[in-house]
């Protein structure tokens, strides 16, 4: 069944529910979509390909479509396996097809697939390509998330193409846009998709986003997940929310890593005085239980993280140790953190988190700072509500 979006645009990608680790790595609850769309003019156009794994079902949906006519262009817009791996067999299938990207993609396609491609035409930020009435623009997009990136524009949908940028993990369910589903956890997987993912490139974001944000743009049509056709303030502002490091909600997450319960005890004593003081939605954390992905969109979402940690072998908890690299790598930062320790007879994880988290810019840590000698003690009551007092006191004056 042909899938028509809009304008002679057709949606001949596919879902994958099957797949449990995004890049053999990220964890995915709802699958993924990989996306990929034909444009049928008076010449026909294919945008990106599919993950490997889809290939059966993509070439019946490309073949229905063309609807016996020829593929007359490929426009790989990102090298990524998973939405290039087709390649090959489809230029064996479509064999007069003329294959448009710029050079470094080619350069990829051959260290990838071990495939020179002798119908190629080689473009760069600026150029276009025309199919009758739909032009395509090519704007490159570098480190969004791959050097090779580009987005294209489609003068005549007024369609912006945008690779990688604005997907999401989640699989399709027939609906493609949006605004057809009520998804309560799309921007949960979009976030952790973003950070994980693009996170560490924002300043490139925020500069392919000042080369699109005059185009009059009516469609987005991103890689993976949901297209956009309205509402579009909604997807931009969280984009310009992470790209900039900024954080979404003024909101506490707790994160703690416990041996046997006791940190784990003290994490959740102070949830309770924060509640008792009067903030909401509060998030606690255990980072050996929930995967780091999720701990990194949630720093990336709130302006409070409060760390806890016993320490391990004279070092910080390994689990723990493994998120502080994960957000130094990310450049995390404009972020307030709060520490408390554990440790029975060399406490020093306080210490040692402080010194991870110096290589963030723009971070400040909470000077009320709790150490805990083994488990919670009432003495150590008035310290964790001196934490809770500076906590709010600090969320107040950034209010």
């Amino acid at each position: 069944m042909r899938q028509l979006i809009s304008n002679d645009i057709y949606y001949v990608g596919a879902s994958d529910r099957k797949i449990s680790l995004f890049e053999n790595y990220i964890p995915l609850n709802y699958g993924v979509s990989y996306n990929s769309y034909l444009i049928l003019d008076e010449k026909t156009c294919l945008l990106d390909t599919v993950d490997e794994s889809k290939s059966t079902y993509f070439f019946k949906k490309v073949a229905e479509t063309l609807n016996d006519r020829e593929l007359d262009y490929l426009v790989v817009l990102h090298m990524e396996p998973d939405h290039c791996a087709l390649i090959n067999e489809l230029l064996l299938r479509y064999p007069n097809t003329k294959v448009i990207s710029n050079s470094q993609v080619f350069k990829m396609i051959k260290q990838f697939f071990n495939l020179d491609i002798k119908n190629q035409i080689v473009v760069k930020e600026g150029d276009t390509i025309k199919l009758g009435k739909h032009e395509l623009k090519f704007i490159a997009a570098p480190m969004v998330h791959w050097p090779e990136v580009m987005f294209c524009y489609d003068t005549y949908s007024k369609t912006l193409f945008s690779a990688d940028a604005f997907g999401s993990f989640g699989a399709l369910s027939g609906n493609l846009f949006y605004d057809e589903v009520k998804d309560d956890n799309y921007f949960n997987e979009a976030r952790r998709y973003y950070t994980n993912i693009v996170g560490k490139y924002g300043a490139n974001v925020c500069n392919v986003y000042n080369k699109i944000k005059d185009l009059d743009i009516k469609m987005i049509m991103p890689l993976h997940s949901y297209l956009w056709r309205k509402d579009f303030n909604l997807l931009i502002d969280k984009y310009l929310k992470w790209a900039t490091y900024t954080p979404e909600d003024k909101e506490v997450v707790i994160i703690y890593a416990s041996m046997y319960g006791n940190t784990e005890e003290v994490a959740c004593r102070l949830a309770d005085i924060l509640a008792n003081k009067g903030l909401k939605n509060i998030k606690v954390y255990d980072c050996s239980k929930v995967d780091e992905t999720v701990l990194i969109a949630e720093i990336f979402r709130v302006s409070h993280i409060v760390l806890a940690s016993p320490t391990y072998n004279l070092a910080i908890y390994p689990k723990m140790h493994s998120l502080l690299q994960g957000l130094i790598n990310l450049g995390v930062k404009n972020r307030t953190f709060a520490l408390i320790e554990n440790g029975t007879w060399a406490a020093n994880s306080n210490k040692l988190i402080s010194e991870e988290l110096s290589k963030l810019k723009n971070t400040t840590i909470i000077s009320n700072k709790v150490s805990i000698k083994s488990s919670y003690n009432v003495c150590d009551e008035q310290s964790l509500e001196n934490l809770a007092s500076s906590l709010v006191e600090d969320m107040k004056k950034e209010a």
